[in-house]
């Protein structure tokens, strides 16, 4: 009798580092018990503390690199990361739609943990219009999803629960079943998520100990592709969030022990396999 992978896909940029893009997200793939599968938007010249270079794939290989994946071994979730360009947003949109992705995590990425900037600000538009209405979870930072509505970053780092639901129910107007926001930013003792699913007018509130470590780089692309393979392997949005909340903070736990690179360091993907 066959045995069938749960099957992951992302989409997203390389990171010559190892600690983000889609190398994080094919070890989470693969730490959590899946099949994993890419699709690379963008070549990164990239360390623990500088992006010094970026070298975007083309829109015909993107394409090629989709078709090829979902004609054949098709996916049961898509993570989706770094996209740099309006067009290749557009282009990827176009894709999910025709090859009729369900289940699909958004990380608006932005910025990488150096400060670098990873998306193009006429990028951003076309992330709000074609892109997020097709998620299932988008998973926006605090300066992300200032970006998204225009807002001030400063009062975002500010708010209580009350304000992260008012900033969580803004975001679920752009369409998605899910919103995601991550708290790393806020100016408090805890760092905390929120998660909203608008069609069910449900809040959850993840409250997360702050763990002293420079060893972060990537934590966003792990979140979301850890979602992404729970989502994969049939869990609930509540249970897919809370699943990959426990497994990021083992990663970061763990991680904080080693020591590499002169900047920020990555997460331990593999803790609970080897130390």
């Amino acid at each position: 009798m066959n045995t069938n992978y749960y099957r992951a896909l992302t989409i997203a940029g390389s990171d010559s580092g190892g600690g983000a893009g889609i190398q994080a997200d094919l070890k989470t793939f693969s730490a959590l018990g899946c099949y994993g599968m890419s699709v690379i938007t963008a070549i990164t010249a990239q360390n623990t503390y500088a992006v010094t270079g970026i070298h975007p794939v083309p829109l015909d290989i993107i394409a090629k690199q989709i078709d090829a994946v979902l004609e054949d071994i098709g996916a049961d979730a898509v993570k989706i990361g770094m996209l740099h360009s309006a067009e290749t947003i557009r282009l990827v949109a176009q894709r999910l739609r025709q090859h009729q992705i369900n289940t699909i995590v958004v990380d608006p990425v932005m910025v990488a943990k150096s400060g670098d900037k990873l998306l193009q600000d006429e990028a951003i538009e076309a992330l709000i219009t074609e892109l997020l209405p097709l998620a299932t979870v988008i998973t926006p930072n605090l300066p992300e999803a200032a970006t998204l509505l225009n807002a001030s970053i400063l009062e975002f780092e500010q708010a209580d629960h009350a304000g992260l639901e008012i900033i969580c129910r803004q975001l679920a107007r752009f369409g998605s079943h899910a919103v995601l926001l991550k708290g790393g930013h806020l100016r408090s003792a805890k760092s905390g998520d929120t998660l909203y699913l608008p069609e069910e007018n449900r809040l959850f509130f993840f409250d997360g100990e702050r763990i002293e470590t420079p060893n972060t780089h990537g934590t966003g692309c792990t979140l979301s592709s850890a979602i992404a393979a729970y989502l994969a392997k049939g869990e609930e949005i509540p249970y897919a969030v809370a699943s990959a909340k426990h497994y990021i903070a083992g990663a970061i736990q763990v991680g904080a022990a080693y020591h590499i690179g002169a900047g920020h360091g990555p997460l331990h993907h593999f803790y609970q396999w080897w130390k």
